[in-house]
């Protein structure tokens, strides 16, 4: 058998071990991901960090694969196989337990926690690519082993891909579990049978390292350090920016990761004139989209959103491109790929990491362009001076004089800067694009033009809004208050979503505003508070924003506020920002940390009222609407008491959640939807009051009569005070921790053209 598989170069072989290998990486980051929630919560900064961990995994696995390329095929054969079955112990996969972390040390927590979970298997999986790649070309009839890497992204993407859009949806975490082991076996297998495909190969490192080609220098090895570190920065960076400050719309890191891989895909495969056009298109790409890079008010669209990934795609497919292009002979195969995994982690270090501790806003994204700017090959559009004969020097002068008028029409375009791009601020901005264009040819003015749209495009407003102290940034999220002296206002924003406001003129300072108004769903039982339960009720709420539910907070009330973000606790209090929590709760306790992990830590029967809402930014707190989760606020309620939860969402449609959850436990349910008094206003008035849909659940039919009085029909829900019962679903699936998808409640219509 090992002398009949030896006998030709099997390319498909290795093709089909390497697509598998690379699945089953790209399937077991989302599954791992699911895993945790219950334990992290969904926050951008939670997939940043998960990322670092899978990128030095990924760098360890290549390391190991360089080292073991010393040997000849049968003993890197039985080695590897040996650490297969070593790491077999770490399945089914599973989450270890580790105790949960401080506030505010979740940044190193959540690496440890992934490595002690999957660290073994994800090790021994990520060696697949570069040693598969190393023991194709151990066969001198096989080929360049360089194309292999792209059937290895395609892998990728299509684990992360198949992930959100079948996987989940259709099996619990347990069957995921298991299926993942079976492709585990299966690769075994497939590794088994490459090894026997070069089983004769006996010299491999010697007969690959044959080829003339010296060792690369420090220099070239350096060139490929910055190549890999900046696409893989500037994947999360994007992420990140695209998250707070465009579009929070889900699954939105789903799309940055896939088209990362892709880029991969296409600059290491044969598609050689496909890359080009990404070579030649990238500077203007990067100057018509990367301009955008520093603008914090929100492009809010998703055509924006989309020219960003748009952007990513590209720049990190020429980028690549330019890495395989300088690729070494075959017999530096495995340091190559070590050199531009380590990369990958320098650049997911930076933007997961060390960005998040050193800016108060998403500064590594426009850095990262630039910084791509500094590497890309930057091929002549427009050869203007051949065309009038100009010598270098005065070529370069000209280029100067571009330089400087940019410089001047940036400074006019700050003061046109309205927060959007319009009128005259548009005119200058084309001048700067076009200076840019006939610029490519000298690094330095075009990466000057570059930074100087930055700074037109909203940049310097940015950078002004750093320099006052009211931008705060954590792990969670970044928080920017904002004052409108105009309409009275002072407002605080998660990203690009609104999550508090307060009035500022004196007669109207604490009364609650936004999705806590008094006909809100919220307003509604809080105002009913002492009729309910006495005037001593016992409320729990989960989520803190300004604090403008503390102001429903009547004397003798007993309170508790649970904040997984000590930065948002901070600027609650900071008299300062918002006087909520200084004027009406001074003295309620403020719990830090996971609100399903400490409510699980209170008291049983404590609270009357349990009020949740937790959403961050858009993103749906998922772990904190499973039957699990629901369990433990029952347990914390007395037996009358009211569960009340935030669903108000732009992109999910949460009702058949709960409709599911209360059908499952018998309870009863209904809805307060608050159009408000300002339905209708324009997105940008920013008016006291908005639209909110709140959920009420109790263990009994009394008790919830006695919140609403009855329930209506819901052609009358806009009627002050109405609420109306839980519209459910058919056949649909209860969520729990084991199973949860939220492709059956996205609100597909609504991903597009979506602005806050």
């Amino acid at each position: 058998m090992i002398d009949r598989l030896s006998a030709t170069p099997r390319r498909w072989l290795f093709v089909l071990t390497i697509f598998v290998g690379s699945f089953l990486l790209f399937q077991v980051q989302p599954m791992v991901a699911r895993m945790v929630l219950p334990r992290l919560g969904g926050a951008p900064a939670v997939w940043n960090s998960a990322m670092l961990v899978y990128q030095a995994l990924l760098l360890g696995g290549y390391a190991y694969a360089h080292w073991l390329g010393r040997f000849e095929v049968r003993r890197q054969a039985m080695i590897h196989v040996a650490l297969f079955l070593v790491a077999a112990l770490w399945l089914p996969i599973g989450i270890a337990h580790i105790a949960l972390p401080a506030a505010g040390q979740e940044a190193l927590w959540v690496p440890l926690l992934l490595l002690a979970s999957i660290g073994p298997v994800f090790f021994v999986v990520s060696a697949q690519a570069p040693m598969m790649q190393r023991w194709f070309a151990a066969d001198t009839r096989a080929g360049d082993p360089y194309y292999l890497y792209a059937a290895s992204n395609l892998g990728s993407f299509a684990g992360l891909i198949s992930y959100p859009a079948f996987v989940e949806p259709s099996l619990p975490l347990a069957a995921q579990s298991w299926g993942w082991s079976a492709g585990y076996g299966l690769l075994v297998l497939l590794v088994a049978a490459s090894a026997a495909a070069r089983w004769h190969a006996h010299a491999v490192h010697t007969d690959i390292a044959s080829d003339a080609e010296p060792r690369p220098s420090l220099r070239r090895r350096m060139h490929w350090l910055l190549l890999a570190a900046v696409p893989s920065g500037l994947m999360l960076s994007t992420t990140t920016h695209l998250t707070t400050d465009i579009v929070a719309m889900p699954l939105l890191w789903v799309l940055p990761l896939g088209l990362y891989l892709l880029s991969f895909v296409i600059a290491f495969s044969t598609a050689e004139r496909l890359t080009q056009v990404f070579t030649t298109i990238a500077p203007a790409v990067l100057l018509s989209i990367g301009g955008l890079a520093l603008l914090s008010t929100g492009g809010g669209t998703m055509v924006v959103a989309l020219a960003a990934l748009a952007m990513l795609f590209i720049v990190a497919t020429a980028l690549h491109g330019y890495l395989y292009h300088l690729r070494p002979a075959p017999g530096h195969l495995t340091l190559f790929y070590l050199v531009m995994s380590a990369g990958g982690v320098l650049g997911g270090l930076f933007a997961a990491l060390i960005a998040p501790l050193i800016f108060d806003w998403v500064y590594e994204h426009p850095l990262l362009v630039l910084a791509a700017a500094m590497l890309l090959p930057l091929p002549v559009l427009f050869p203007w001076d051949a065309w009038l004969k100009l010598s270098p020097g005065r070529a370069r002068a000209v280029a100067a004089l571009l330089v400087a008028f940019a410089i001047f029409a940036c400074w006019k375009m700050v003061g046109e800067w309205t927060g959007r791009l319009e009128g005259e601020a548009v005119v200058w901005g084309i001048a700067i694009f076009v200076i840019g264009l006939f610029v490519i040819g000298w690094r330095w003015a075009f990466v000057a033009i570059l930074a100087l749209l930055m700074l037109g495009v909203g940049g310097w407003s940015t950078l002004q809004e750093s320099m006052t102290g009211m931008r705060v940034r954590s792990y969670f999220g970044v928080y920017t208050v904002t004052d409108d002296p105009y309409r009275h206002q002072r407002r605080l924003a998660h990203g690009t979503t609104l999550h508090g406001l307060q009035r500022t003129d004196a007669p109207h300072q604490f009364e609650p505003t936004t999705y806590y108004g008094h006909q809100s769903g919220v307003g509604l039982t809080l105002d009913k508070a002492e009729a309910l339960a006495g005037p001593r009720a016992a409320v729990g709420l989960v989520g803190l924003g300004a604090g403008t539910l503390s102001c429903y907070r009547r004397p003798g009330q007993r309170w508790t506020i649970f904040e997984i973000d000590p930065a948002m606790a901070r600027i609650a209090r900071d008299r300062k920002k918002f006087t909520f929590i200084s004027r009406c709760a001074p003295d309620v306790p403020i719990v830090i940390g996971d609100a399903r992990l400490r409510i699980a830590q209170q008291p049983a029967a404590q609270f009357d009222i349990l009020i949740i809402d937790a959403f961050s930014s858009d993103a749906i707190p998922l772990h904190l609407l499973t039957a699990e989760a629901i369990g433990i606020y029952a347990r914390a309620l007395k037996p009358d008491g009211i569960l009340l939860i935030h669903i108000s969402n732009r992109f999910f449609d949460l009702e058949p959640v709960l409709a599911a959850e209360a059908k499952a436990r018998g309870w009863s349910a209904a809805i307060r939807m608050d159009p408000s008094p300002d339905e209708g206003a324009a997105d940008d008035d920013f008016s006291d009051l908005t639209g909110s849909n709140w959920v009420a659940l109790t263990a009994t039919a009394q008790r919830l009569d006695q919140l609403t009085h009855g329930l209506e029909p819901r052609t009358e829900a806009a009627k002050d005070g109405i609420w109306v019962p839980l519209e459910s679903r058919p056949h649909f699936e209860r969520w729990t921790d084991d199973y949860a998808s939220t492709l059956p409640v996205l609100l597909w219509g609504h991903l597009i053209g979506q602005r806050e």
